[in-house]
């Protein structure tokens, strides 16, 4: 599995969490992948967001046809 998919199925998971638990979260996340992977592992979460949008957006388009 790809980083950023455990990333986003994790924040999907949590739900609602408090700003200890963001904190936490991020320093593990440091930990594992390093300072240096980390504009990676956002990026790839932000394309993979945007291709989500995207898909909804063309569901709801077919939908009202």
């Amino acid at each position: 599995m790809y980083p950023q998919m455990v990333l986003a199925v994790l924040l999907g998971i949590l739900g609602g969490i408090g700003t200890g638990e963001v904190v936490v979260l991020l320093a593990v996340v440091l930990l594992f992948f390093g300072a240096k992977r980390i504009p990676d592992l956002a990026k790839g979460l932000g394309k993979g967001i945007k291709e989500f949008k995207d898909a909804k957006n063309g569901v709801d388009e077919e939908k009202e046809k």
